[in-house]
């Protein structure tokens, strides 16, 4: 079947489109015909050979989809041949079709295109498991990195239907006004201090919660802007993954910092996750409560041009490939 391979790690060059052999859906399993593959962060550090998938899983790229039910595996009930699904991955989404776990199927949401709806899965579970990890709560103030990218572009919005206070790091006027155009409440460009301008915005006290995609280049801001008994969350390493932690600081404050990746969690796990998006997420998503998130598309052909795009950091919301 078709597939994005990688001819070695690297830059975009080492992507290429070819055939590899297609999946059989085993026990739980169903197999979806592909129709759009979201692209993530994650499928940038994948390339380059840092980010390798759990043991067992597809090397193929790609953590959600969008597609058709075509088969069923044994004991998988709640599916027929034909439903059309979005799905939570932990690889080898940059394919024809994809075997999965039943559970880590959802219906799309209503009013939203199969192919836009291939781009939502990865940014929704991920904010709605960390922000249940860290507990965010009502009348709490968050900071949210990247308020423009797909996470960000998600999180704010999400953030508002729980009466969140939402400040936000951007890296234009262009995106400061997106941001704050889906709910953000300030949008600081980080390219000045924005940690010094969160405390100005806080009045000295801080964040209640930190969701950072940034991590070791952030992680001492982080911390210095966290409020007493203040959670941060890191979900991603776009700023490397080794940092200095101001212990000190963080005992003072009797904050907590830590990490989570959802692509490792047990399958179960996973299905609760993607179960609790369908239920809680699609119908704000649906009537518009949630605004869709800009999305660029691409051919599976032109994979190189959409990691680029994503990796040039001019990008707003989400990419998708499609088939």
């Amino acid at each position: 079947m078709r597939a994005v391979v990688l001819n070695g790690f690297g830059q975009v060059d080492v992507l290429a489109v070819g055939d590899i052999p297609a999946p059989e859906p085993g026990p739980g399993e169903v197999l979806v015909e592909v129709v759009a593959a979201g692209v993530n962060r994650a499928d940038l550090l994948q390339r380059r050979g840092y980010y390798p998938p759990p043991k067992g899983t597809s090397e193929t790229l790609g953590l959600e989809v969008s597609g058709y039910i075509k088969a069923l595996g044994q004991d998988v009930t709640g599916w027929v041949v034909g439903d059309p699904v979005v799905a939570l991955l932990a690889g080898g989404g940059y394919a024809a079709q994809v075997a999965l776990p039943a559970g880590q199927c959802a219906a799309p949401p209503n009013n939203v295109d199969l192919i836009s709806a291939g781009a939502l899965m990865e940014i929704a579970a991920t904010v709605v498991s960390n922000f249940a990890h860290v507990n965010v709560a009502a009348g709490e103030t968050i900071l949210v990195h990247g308020g423009a990218g797909g996470i960000g572009s998600f999180a704010i919005p999400y953030a508002k239907t729980l009466d969140v206070r939402v400040i936000t790091t951007v890296g234009s006027a262009a995106k400061a006004d997106y941001a704050q155009s889906i709910g953000a409440d300030l949008a600081i460009d980080y390219h000045q201090d924005w940690a010094e301008a969160v405390m100005q915005a806080t009045d000295g006290r801080g964040v209640d919660v930190v969701l950072d995609i940034i991590g070791a280049k952030y992680l001492e801001a982080n911390v210095k802007v966290l409020a007493r008994g203040g959670r941060m969350v890191v979900i991603g390493l776009q700023g490397g993954t080794k940092g200095t932690l101001d212990l000190n600081r963080l005992l003072s404050k009797g904050a907590t910092v830590t990490a989570t990746s959802l692509r490792f969690r047990p399958v179960a796990d996973k299905a609760a996750i993607v179960a609790q998006v369908a239920s809680q997420v699609w119908p704000k998503l649906a009537d518009g409560t949630i605004p869709l998130p800009p999305i660029s598309r691409f051919a599976l052909e032109d994979v190189a041009a959409a990691h680029r795009q994503l990796e040039s950091g001019h990008n707003q919301g989400k990419i998708v490939l499609t088939l």
